[in-house]
């Protein structure tokens, strides 16, 4: 098990350029939420899943449940970094990394989220690690809650809500594309699904 290391799974969006909930959409053969799920359930112990404020939860993988704590949005369709301190709000007191990730984010690679929580363990001094990518993408994330959270409240007070805003809030690292590209060569882990070609092309 992975002691002091939760996930965040941000599951609020509305969908709107796919024209349905994307996240129930079928990925071989499974909802897409689920592979998302199921992909940070190797690397953390506890799930937080943020989904919107009137939304009841939605089916998760058998024997995943219990390991899941479900969280609202505290408002409908605020961005991203409203649902991040959702996230870490409701992440258990004692977890010193968490790793966040997208719901519509089906083809995660576990060892490269793996590799952005090792970025944060080996140096204490950092609070948040993505990937190195173009073009640049926020998601997934690691984030060091003790110093995130607080960072994520000023910003939403400044009406921000972009999760790139967090990067330049706290001490950050971006984890080289060689590092991570050699455990993902194709990229997988930054495929997330917008639009129903997205899903097609995933």
């Amino acid at each position: 098990m992975n002691v002091g290391i939760a996930a965040i799974v941000l599951a609020g969006g509305a969908s709107s350029r796919f024209g349905a909930d994307k996240l129930a959409a079928d990925f071989n053969g499974k909802p897409v939420l689920h592979h998302a799920l199921t992909a940070v359930a190797t690397v953390a112990d506890v799930i937080v899943l943020v989904i919107p404020p009137d939304a009841s939860q939605p089916p998760v993988p058998p024997g995943l449940a219990s390991r899941i704590v479900l969280t609202h949005d505290n408002a409908l369709h605020q961005g991203p970094l409203a649902g991040l301190a959702a996230g870490l709000a409701a992440c258990p007191p004692d977890t010193e990394i968490a790793i966040v990730v997208g719901g519509d984010m089906p083809t995660l690679q576990p060892a490269v989220l793996r590799l952005l929580a090792d970025a944060l363990a080996a140096n204490p001094t950092l609070s948040a690690a993505t990937l190195e990518a173009d073009p640049p993408s926020a998601l997934p994330m690691a984030v060091r809650p003790s110093v995130a959270a607080p960072a994520v409240e000023v910003l939403l007070a400044e009406n921000r809500r972009a999760l790139r805003g967090l990067l330049a809030a706290v001490p950050s690292v971006i984890v080289p594309s060689v590092a991570w590209r050699a455990l993902d060569p194709d990229a997988r882990t930054l495929h997330d699904i917008d639009t129903p070609e997205d899903l097609a092309r995933a």
